[in-house]
Parts: structure tokens; C-alpha cells; sequence
């Protein structure tokens, strides 16, 4: 027997938003958070804007004992936790611990505490300087760990990374155990910390980010003629995924229900997508088939486009192949615009983007996009400047990663 799977609880820790409440109306007013860098001096990178945490202190929702052993990476991650955890509201004492677990996504980890002790070590001239909680801190399952341990949860427990498919990873995967009867409820979602010198270096370094330095605001520009790159950003999203019958029988607040999910693999190349989209028409092609569907019934599809010259029209491409290139009620937009580019995070985030414009009746615009392409068709129905009121039933999000991988996650409003 296979179990229904919704969405009881979510999370957000975001550049347009600490909150729900507050990203979820930045989002929908096409408010966005570029920004010149300010975590570190970036004036001499190729690439000196990012989507950076506004005026954001960790020790506000965190004790110091938790500061000092996680890194910024898992602190996002057990803030956006908590919320989604608080939002849901189940009592743990009411439910066997087991029962209850957590699949998290990071694509990068402990980067800020990956270069703070190598550089230590290198100024301390080959003497080991590294902290105790240096491995602890780094390494890329401690976010999920970090969350079990925080509440007690006892199930299933461990991370995904697939790049910046990683976030839809980690959903499938709690929707497939939930599915399979294996856990009644896991949190799952991502968290990115990447905006540090090598991270930023290393990204600039492939001319994969903009450099429109001079205009942060409008660099992040999906589908424009004018594109030249992502922008980078940073924070967590949180969900919590719950067997459908033990959700009502708690009489939860029920965003949406996962339907179907699926992942493919280019098998191109490292950091590019497939230039014919084969590898992403596909995964959202046996998403719909497990969501017992088709692309003409979906009214929203939150598309990856990030703002790449070659990435965007890859994904437009696939897009094409599925609607026969026939014009439908599909709706689509780039919320990357808005948010930048989560890279681990960012199919969390888009995922509670999906689930609120269902709850809502809106789909949120693509901002900065003042030129389109002439590669895409005009009956492409892309929202572009400010939201549109429309009826969501069916919302699918896409998300792709260096390596190749493909992730769809497609929802549905219970």
C-alpha cells in the first residue's frame, strides 16, 4: 500500500525574508535582494554582488553553545527547521520518536569553516591550528543531524547532495520513504552558506555568475537577451512532509500534497545543462506520470532558470518538447530573479513558492527580464514585472545541478 504524502509545516531564512510571512510578500512583490557583498571585501572579483542574509544575526535564534559547533550552514538550517517544526505543530510526546525523521540538503557544507581553518593553518606556518569542532562543523550531513538532535527525532536521518538539485532531492526522497510507509513524518529541505571568498572566487572563476556589479538589483534577470550569469544567494527552507492519514487525524494545516517526483541524469557534461533539455524533459515527464498527470494540467511551473545564456534555453527547450510546443494554461516564472540562486537551497525555498500559490491563487513574477530572448516563443505564457491572480491547482518546480542531475518535484492542492 502506498500512503499519501502533504505538507504540513514550512520554513523560510531567506535574502528577500527571515520568515514565511515576509519572503512569501517580497516574493509576490517582486522585491528583490541583490546586493554589492558585504560579508567580505569582494572588490577586486570578477563578481562582487549576491543575494546576502539582511540584517541577520544567528545568536538571536540560536544559544552560543549551538553557534560555536555548527556553521552558518546548519545554523540556516535549524532556524528554517524550527519554523517549519513550530508551523506544523505535532507533539513529539504524543508520537514514537522513530517515527519521526529528518533528510536534509547542503550542496557545499561547512564552506565558511572550511576556508577559516585553512587559513589559520597557514598563517600558524604548517603548525596545526584546527579546532575540535572543525570536522563536526564541515562536513555536509551535520545540518540533518543537528536537527534530530535538537527536537529528537530518531528515524531516518541523513543528507542528500546533488548540487542545486539537492533541495528536490531530499523531498523526494521523504516523500518516497513516507510513501513506502517507512516514517509518518520528516523534515526535509536545504541550506546554503556559500557566499565566501573561495566559493565566490570558484563560481566567478567559470564565468558562471553575472558581473553586472554596477546594477545588483537587476543583474539576476531569467530569460532577458542581456543575461550573463546567476546570483549567487544564501538561507534554508524548511518542510515538513507527513502521511496524509496521520496529518488529518491531527487536524493539521495541509499546504499541498506531493504527487510526484523524479530524477534524471544528463550525462553531458560537468556544469552544463543538456542543450536539447533531453535530461530535464524527461524527469518532468515521469514526475507528471507519477503524479497520474500531464503539463496541460499544471497551472504553475517555478522553473530553475537562473539566469544563465545557456541554462535558461536548455530548460525553455524542454519545456517546449512536453507542451508539443502548443500553447496551454501553464504559467511560468523565474523566482530566482527575486531570491538569487540558493544553489542547495534553492528547490526548498521554490517548493514553499509552489505550496503558497496554491494556498493563495497567485503565481509570482520574473523581475529585471525587460528584453526576452527571441529564442522563446511568444506563447510561452512566462509572468514577467508583477504577479498574476490565477486558479493553482497542479504547481510542478524544477531544479538542475552541476553533474548533470535533474529533480521535479510536482504538487498538488488536498
Amino acid at each position: 500500500m502506498l500512503h499519501r504524502v502533504v505538507i504540513t509545516g514550512i520554513g523560510a531564512l531567506t535574502p528577500v525574508g527571515h520568515d514565511v510571512p515576509t519572503f512569501w510578500k517580497n516574493v509576490v512583490n517582486g522585491q528583490g535582494g541583490a546586493a554589492t557583498i558585504s560579508h567580505f571585501d569582494a572588490s577586486l572579483f570578477r563578481t562582487q554582488l549576491a543575494c546576502e542574509l539582511k540584517n541577520f544575526d544567528a545568536s538571536h535564534y540560536l544559544s552560543h553553545a549551538d553557534l560555536k559547533r555548527t556553521d552558518l550552514f546548519t545554523q540556516y538550517a535549524l532556524i528554517a527547521a524550527d519554523q517549519a517544526i513550530k508551523d506544523a505543530g505535532f507533539d513529539l510526546n504524543k508520537m514514537d520518536p522513530f517515527d519521526v525523521g529528518v533528510i536534509w540538503g547542503s550542496g557545499q557544507g561547512g564552506m565558511d569553516t572550511f576556508e577559516e581553518q585553512v587559513t589559520e593553518y597557514v598563517k600558524g606556518n604548517g603548525q596545526p591550528r584546527f579546532s575540535p569542532f572543525f570536522v563536526p562543523k564541515l562536513i555536509v550531513n551535520m545540518a540533518s543531524g543537528m536537527i534530530s538532535i535538537r527536537h529528537g527525532y530518531m528515524g531516518i536521518n541523513y543528507t542528500t547532495v546533488s548540487a542545486c538539485a539537492t533541495s528536490n532531492t531530499a523531498i523526494m526522497d521523504a516523500f518516497t520513504y513516507i510513501r513506502l510507509g517507512k516514517a509518518k513524518i520528516i523534515v526535509t529541505g536545504g541550506s546554503e552558506a556559500p557566499i565566501t571568498p573561495a566559493s565566490v572566487g570558484g563560481f566567478s572563476a567559470m564565468k558562471a555568475m553575472t558581473t553586472r556589479n554596477n546594477d545588483p538589483a537587476t543583474a539576476s534577470r531569467p530569460f532577458d537577451v542581456h543575461r550573463d550569469g546567476f546570483v549567487m544567494g544564501e538561507g534554508a527552507g524548511a518542510l515538513v512532509l507527513e502521511e496524509y492519514e496521520h496529518a488529518v487525524a491531527r487536524g493539521a494545516t495541509i499546504y499541498g500534497e506531493v504527487t510526484g517526483a523524479a530524477m534524471t541524469a544528463d550525462a553531458y557534461h560537468m556544469t552544463s545543462t543538456h542543450p536539447e533539455g533531453l535530461g530535464a524533459l524527461k524527469a518532468m515527464q515521469l514526475a507528471l506520470d507519477e503524479a497520474k498527470t500531464d503539463i496541460k494540467s499544471v497551472d504553475y511551473l517555478n522553473v530553475h532558470a537562473t539566469s544563465t545564456p545557456v541554462g535558461d534555453l536548455s530548460e525553455i527547450k524542454a519545456i517546449l518538447k512536453l507542451t508539443g510546443n502548443e500553447k496551454t494554461k501553464l504559467q511560468i516564472s523565474a523566482t530566482k530573479s527575486i531570491t538569487g540562486h540558493l544553489l542547495g537551497a534553492a528547490g526548498a525555498i521554490e517548493a514553499i513558492i509552489c505550496l503558497l500559490s496554491m494556498r493563495d491563487s497567485v503565481i509570482p513574477p520574473t523581475i529585471n527580464t525587460t528584453e526576452l530572448d527571441p529564442a522563446i516563443p511568444t506563447h510561452l505564457n512566462i509572468v514577467l514585472k508583477e504577479a498574476i491572480p490565477a486558479n493553482v491547482a497542479i504547481t510542478m518546480s524544477n531544479t538542475f545541478g552541476f553533474g548533470g542531475h535533474n529533480g521535479i518535484v510536482v504538487f498538488q492542492k488536498v
